[in-house]
């Protein structure tokens, strides 16, 4: 992921001037990253250490989407609104 892109990112999902780690961030971190290695496994299609890897990522973020879940409700709600995830 190229800097400027994850600054972005940053950016755009944080909840004050100086966050960088809250679940809401690391949920579209890993978000971008899934996406950017789904498009690399529809052209590589046995590269299964970066499959697994992603499944990992997967799994991390829905771990932290079920912890937000549990804390705030209506952040979660926002996010997943905000990333298009659970259609």
């Amino acid at each position: 992921m190229v800097k400027e892109v994850k600054n972005k990112i940053i950016e755009d999902n944080r909840i004050n001037a100086t966050d960088t780690g809250s679940p809401e961030v690391q949920i579209a971190l890993l978000t971008e990253r899934i996406k950017s290695l789904t498009e690399h496994l529809k052209q590589h299609p046995k590269d299964f250490h970066s499959r697994r890897g992603m499944y990992k990522m997967v799994g991390q973020r829905r771990n932290l989407l079920k912890y937000l879940m549990n804390k705030d409700i209506t952040r979660y709600r926002a996010i997943i609104e905000r990333l298009g995830l659970r259609k």
